[in-house]
């Protein structure tokens, strides 16, 4: 299955080899000796076991905070061949319909929700009602009330509901941001993401309205939103955007194949977004300001992310995001550690917001505002 997850593997391959073990690893002293952590590892549970559910597997291998220790899945087949590659126990194998059960297992402490976008609603609420911690895939919901009723079932529940926003741990990215922070590009004028590839297999649940609750602005437009939000230092206030469809076969009714959307921001800086599954190569970010510039190209791919700004190349550690982001999860539980970028679901009810204004933009052809 030809999948934005397909698309962004094969452009990341070559940083699987070199994983880091936490964010914190490649602040240390040179010639300093890294002591092995002592601290309290969080306990995962996967809850799908797709490509991406995979791909997170393996790069918890490396993890020194978080560990993969139960599964959730619909295919007994995987569960049995996840027990064995992963050396897992009966007792922490659930499936969809028993995995409520959860509550009752001590060695569990959280559980990463990696399903179709429509599922993640009833299965975080779920989560947080067995009493688990939830890590929930991007986006968090098809649209902000079921984003906001996850989020108060979370809090109800005493749990923290965290979204996996791996970009917020990446260290090309942070640099971009802590430059932005001292003022090194001066007043932000533009920001630029382009995000897409050409989706392949026609029956494939991202193509589907009813799972994916969208097309590429669920998928991979998400990227552009988020990456906007956090690259400019801003909430948007206002959306307009235009979709383009060349292929209504392919991509049914509701399901978007192309959207160009602007955003604009109190400080009067304005983005200007592309989110689309029939567009090769689309993975860049661009930012300009009064004194500067910034760029991210590959900006948001499995890595490496490379870039460069006005003062040149950036040269900060090649990770492997999914390690970095479950090491950081665990300490954002554990010891309510605040990141430079959120990634509670807070976080994500924003990004849902805008993908509920840029929707209605598109069916509307108005300037959609845009309210805290």
């Amino acid at each position: 299955m030809n999948t934005r997850r397909d698309f962004l593997q094969k452009i990341g391959a070559s940083a699987l080899m070199l994983q880091l073990s936490s964010i914190t690893a490649f602040s240390n002293t040179p010639g300093q000796i890294e002591q092995p952590y002592q601290g309290k590892v969080l306990r995962v549970a996967i809850m799908g076991l797709g490509g991406y559910g995979t791909r997170v597997a393996e790069a918890m291998k490396a993890c020194t905070k978080a560990k993969l220790v139960g599964v959730i899945s619909g295919t007994p087949s995987k569960i049995k061949d996840w027990q064995a590659k992963y050396n897992l126990p009966e007792k922490n194998c659930y499936n969809y319909e028993n995995f409520d059960q959860v509550k009752d297992n001590p060695d569990i402490d959280a559980i990463y929700v990696i399903t179709p976008n429509a599922l993640h609603h009833n299965q975080v609420i779920r989560v947080a009602k067995a009493g688990k911690h939830a890590i929930c895939e991007k986006p968090m919901a098809l649209n902000a009330k079921e984003g906001q009723e996850m989020i108060a079932a979370c809090k109800k529940a005493n749990v923290k509901l965290l979204v996996g926003y791996r970009m917020h741990f990446e260290p090309q990215t942070l640099e971009v941001i802590r430059m932005r922070n001292a003022g090194d590009f001066g007043k932000i004028m533009f920001f630029q993401g382009q995000c897409g590839f050409k989706t392949g297999d026609p029956n494939q649940w991202r193509l589907n309205k009813a799972l994916a609750g969208g097309g590429s602005m669920m998928d991979i437009g998400i990227y552009a939103i988020n990456g906007a939000r956090y690259m400019v230092g801003e909430e948007p206030i206002w959306v307009t955007a235009q979709e383009t469809k060349t292929d209504p076969i392919k991509f049914k009714e509701g399901v978007d194949e192309t959207i160009q959307f602007q955003l604009g921001f109190p400080s009067g800086a304005v983005a200007s977004l592309l989110s689309s599954y029939n567009i090769n190569h689309l993975d860049r970010f661009f930012m300009s300001g009064d004194n500067g510039f910034a760029e991210l190209q590959p900006s948001t791919g499995y890595g490496p992310i490379t870039g460069r700004t006005h003062k040149g190349e950036l040269t900060q550690p090649i990770t492997t995001h999914q390690t970095v982001q479950m090491d950081e999860m665990a300490t954002i539980i554990f010891e309510n550690k605040q990141p430079v970028v959120p990634v509670n679901g807070e976080e994500g009810l924003k990004d849902l917001k805008i993908i509920d204004a840029v929707y209605q933009a598109v069916k509307t052809g108005k300037k959609v505002t845009l309210t805290a």
